[in-house]
């Protein structure tokens, strides 16, 4: 009788509710929404700033049935189309009703695409979820369920800086990953490295997260030939200059992976002239040995980049002790720009393996590292020579103060003598 009662007073509610809407002229009523607040059965994640709900696409868009019906049985009847929750299976088509019709989705965006669902089956998760897989992720795992958001949306979970989190929730569980054989460390390896330090801790949204390299809803790991891509699309110059190597042919043939072979991949470390030459911190002895070609074209690099990096040092070292004391450096600061671009673009040239390219731009920075050192040189000694003089005309006006104090010292005892 109890449950009788209580039942018949959330279904008044909900039928003053309904009246109250009417005599305001709201046309977009929701009974599903009012009764599942009454009841507190909301979705766990449920939130009105939902990109569906803003768009006052509410329950019945989704999982059907007739959301101004006032009985329930009438509001989630099959003859009213309702759906009720999909299962994993079911999610991508379920969304797709909407997001792989071009003629739905240019009303809310017309730039947005709409073969999310075909690129979605070309994936990993795709792939495995047809063939029944019941663990991979579908739709909602990344975009959640009742809270999507806006991806420029901080809160959202596929916000730039969310989106390792993001992954995290599958790919950091170690007994669901093991049942693939995958590693769960991932997230942690990001976020030790140049990229996830940019990322995660500067919230730089331009550093790449997990998407920019295994894609979106086609996310698979880049193949031997396409990682080289991958990562020229932000390091363009070394992308191209690396697959113009014999070193990239022979790669490929190898089944190395280009750019990770030497920089790795999760954990990305910021570079350093280090990492290539013939020391214990070089990538190159992994592959060569003292005595072939390679080895000497490290050992050569190597040597004209710290050569070129000590000139710079001492030219912005020098510019500091001009600007110390008050000299003129504006010139000299001017070159060192120069210099450090020199630096960069020799760095840059490392991907070629051709120590003549490299030095050729080691010596252009040096030539301009010679003319800074000799100018702050210039404007130092011009310094001591100003201090020099300085003190020459302050010790000739010492002397002809004494020699006057005392000559009028003179006169004033002989007029006290007189």
């Amino acid at each position: 009788m109890k449950h009788m009662l209580n039942h018949f007073f959330i279904w008044t509610l909900i039928y003053l509710s309904t009246i109250t809407l009417n005599a305001q002229g709201d046309q977009n009523k929701n009974t599903c929404l009012t009764c599942h607040k009454e009841m507190e059965y909301l979705p766990n994640d449920y939130s009105e700033f939902d990109v569906h709900m803003r768009a006052e696409i509410s329950c019945a868009g989704c999982h059907g049935g007739n959301p101004s019906a006032a009985e329930e049985e009438t509001a989630m009847s099959k003859k009213e189309g309702f759906i009720g929750v999909p299962t994993r299976e079911e999610m991508p088509g379920f969304c797709g009703k909407c997001h792989s019709s071009i003629e739905y989705m240019r009303e809310f965006q017309p730039r947005i695409a709409t073969d999310q669902v075909s690129q979605y089956y070309t994936s990993i998760h795709g792939i495995k979820l047809k063939k029944g897989d019941k663990n991979v992720a579908e739709c909602v795992s990344c975009h959640t369920s009742h809270s999507i958001l806006p991806a420029k949306d901080p809160r959202s979970t596929i916000y730039p800086v969310n989106i390792p989190n993001t992954c995290n929730e599958c790919h950091g569980n170690a007994n669901l990953m093991t049942k693939y054989n995958l590693k769960s460390n991932q997230y942690k390896l990001f976020a030790a490295s140049v990229h996830g330090n940019a990322l995660l801790n500067e919230k730089d949204i331009g550093a790449p997260a997990c998407n920019d390299c295994h894609g979106n809803h086609g996310a698979i790991p880049p193949g031997v030939e396409s990682i080289s891509h991958v990562c020229g699309l932000c390091h363009v110059n070394n992308m191209e200059y690396f697959t113009q190597t014999e070193m990239s042919k022979a790669f490929i043939e190898m089944g190395f992976h280009g750019c990770e072979q030497c920089h790795g991949y999760h954990d990305v470390q910021k570079t350093n002239d280090n990492m290539i030459g013939v020391t214990d911190e070089s990538t190159c002895t992994s592959c060569h040995s003292e005595g072939d070609e390679g080895y000497k074209t490290a050992e050569d690099i190597h040597q004209n980049l710290t050569n070129l990096s000590a000139l710079f040092d001492s030219a912005k070292t020098m510019s500091k002790e001009v600007q110390i004391i008050g000299m003129n450096n504006i010139e000299i600061e001017f070159l060192l720009k120069d210099i450090n671009q020199n630096l960069i673009q020799a760095r840059t040239l490392v991907h070629t393996f051709d120590p003549q390219k490299v030095k050729e731009k080691t010596n252009a920075g040096a030539n301009l590292g010679k003319q800074a050192i000799t100018l702050a040189d210039n404007e130092i000694r011009e310094y001591y020579t100003r201090r020099i003089g300085f003190g020459v005309a302050t010790f000739l006006l010492v002397l002809l103060a004494v020699g006057l104090y005392f000559k009028i010292r003179s006169l004033n005892k002989k007029n006290s003598s007189g």
